[in-house]
Parts: structure tokens; sequence; C-alpha cells
């Protein structure tokens, strides 16, 4: 089986754990940094959910689950723990049209989570295909080290760029030229040096637009 990579904007959509375990607040904690509207089912929850319970982060159903608190959600996940809970999450999301994961338990999926290096709004996804979720890790700790903080900087140099260089009212096949030729520059080097007149100064000689470049 082969997955369609696909990024997801699950934002103030409502996202339905099962399992209130370490595995399902890693989960949470992901679905929340992605601004969704998490609900958690389980008798139980770790110190950390039991927090974000009573902070009102998230909606918590003190209950064993049932169809029922999967109903109207976006996406939901699996973690229970037990064979036979996630084989019953797993049918009833399907039944009802709802994309499915079920944690470490490929065949029960509708899809399944990459390993994730974040630098802002950069976000790199490594995936095995559910074969080797060890190997995934080890990927994304030699990406970390390749893709360090100073992406995030670029991240939104570059998203701020982009719009004054559009609203400019080039061609299409102008504007992409202009890009290619300021990210295959040595703004980088800047960035990392904080020299932020130099990159100043190379934004305006490689595209013709003016920005002001705060200090980070």
């Amino acid at each position: 089986m082969r997955y369609y990579p696909l990024f997801l904007n699950i934002s103030r959509r409502k996202c339905v754990v099962v399992g209130g375990g370490s595995v399902a607040e890693r989960k949470v904690g992901r679905l929340l940094a992605c601004g969704a509207r998490v609900e958690v089912v389980d008798r139980c929850l770790t110190p950390a959910l039991a927090a974000m319970k009573g902070e009102g982060i998230i909606i918590h159903h003190d209950a064993d689950y049932e169809e029922a608190h999967i109903r109207g959600a976006f996406l939901v996940i699996g973690a229970t723990g037990s064979d036979t809970v996630n084989e019953r999450i797993s049918r009833d999301a399907r039944a009802l049209a709802i994309p499915v994961n079920i944690v470490d338990d490929p065949v029960r999926c509708d899809f399944i989570l990459p390993s994730v290096v974040e630098r802002g709004d950069l976000l790199i996804a490594v995936s095995t295909g559910g074969k080797s979720p060890a190997l995934a890790k080890c990927l994304r700790k030699e990406l970390e080290e390749a893709y360090g903080p100073e992406y995030d900087v670029l991240i939104e140099i570059l998203g701020e760029l982009r719009e004054k260089v559009i609203a400019g009212g080039r061609s299409s096949n102008e504007n992409r030229k202009l890009f290619e030729a300021v990210v295959q520059s040595d703004i980088l080097d800047h960035i990392r040096a904080k020299r932020w007149g130099r990159l100043k100064e190379q934004i305006l000689e490689l595209t013709g637009v003016e920005m002001e470049v705060k200090p980070q």
C-alpha cells in the first residue's frame, strides 16, 4: 500500500483521540498544535492530559469508548492499547466515513502519521509507510541537524517577500525566477551570521523589493 501525502487543515475541527496514556498524550499535543478541537475518550488520563482538561484545552469523556463519541469528528485516532477496542474504533470510523488512525496498526488505518521536523511554517515529514518508525525517527534526527532554526527565519522572510513580489504585477514566470534567485542565493548565510543589513541589500538587488528585515 502506498499512502497519498497530504497536509490537512484541521483548525477548529473536532478530532477525537480514544485513549488517555502517554501515546495518546503525544497525539493530542500534535493535534492541538495544529489548532484542532480535541476530545479525549478514556477512564484515565496522564497528568498532562488531566491538566489540559482542567484548563479547558481539551474535552474529556470519562467513559469507555462508544461509537457516539466519534460521531461528527473530522478524524479519529485510536491509542487505547486494547486490540479489541482499537478494532471497534477502526470499524466504526470507517462505517461513518471518518478517517481513522490506529497507532502502530497500519492495516486498520486510513492514514498514518509521519515523523516531523518543524521550523516555523517549514514542515518536513518523513514516512516509511508504517514499515519502520525507527528509521523514520532516525531520518528525522538527521534532518533536524541539517535544517536548523535559521529556516524558521527564512520562511518568514520568503512569505513576506512573496506577497510583495506578487503585488508588483509581474507575470508568474517572472515571479518564479525572482523567488528561485533568492532561494539559490547565500541568504541563509546572512541569516546565520545575522547580517541583516546585507540580507536586506541582497533581496533588493535580486528582486527590486525593499523589505524591513528585523533582527532576530
